[in-house]
């Protein structure tokens, strides 16, 4: 088999994974930068971070991973308001999970930043979840 093939094969999510961790680096730049400006604000740093990750998502999901090309407002709405309903179900998650381990006492900070750790682990499931979403819910082929 070769790289091509190879490529074709895995295209989808092998751009997904890429694209995910590039939208959990903008969640965690976003997040630390606010937490470190807030004195430590977990929550109202973690919503915002959670909003530019999203709307990063939707267009390099849009645009590189499922290749939905469309503008047209009616595909975009029927496109956009899953990918934001799903994002909301995760953001639940990925804003809550961490804050509430942080105050029972399991999240740990890292380098310095007030429950990192606990938030990086609960963005590998985000991402997961968000792939399930995205392929058979917001992206399907036949939605064109």
């Amino acid at each position: 088999m070769n790289v091509r093939t190879l490529w074709q094969k895995h295209k989808e999510p092998v751009l997904y994974l890429v694209f995910g961790v590039a939208t959990t680096a903008v969640n965690f730049i976003v997040y630390s930068i606010l937490v470190k400006g807030f004195a430590g604000e977990m929550t109202v740093s973690n919503t915002v971070a959670w909003f530019c990750a999203v709307v990063f998502a939707f267009v390099t999901n849009k645009l590189f991973v499922f290749e939905s090309k469309h503008w047209a407002f009616g595909l975009f709405l029927r496109e956009f308001l899953p990918f934001f309903g799903a994002r909301v179900l995760s953001g639940v998650i990925e804003i809550g999970v961490p804050t509430l381990l942080y105050n029972l006492g399991f999240a740990f900070d890292l380098f310095g930043i007030k429950g990192l750790g606990v938030k990086a682990v609960v963005s590998i499931v985000i991402i997961l979840l968000n792939y399930v979403f995205s392929k058979w819910i917001v992206f399907k082929k036949d939605r064109a």
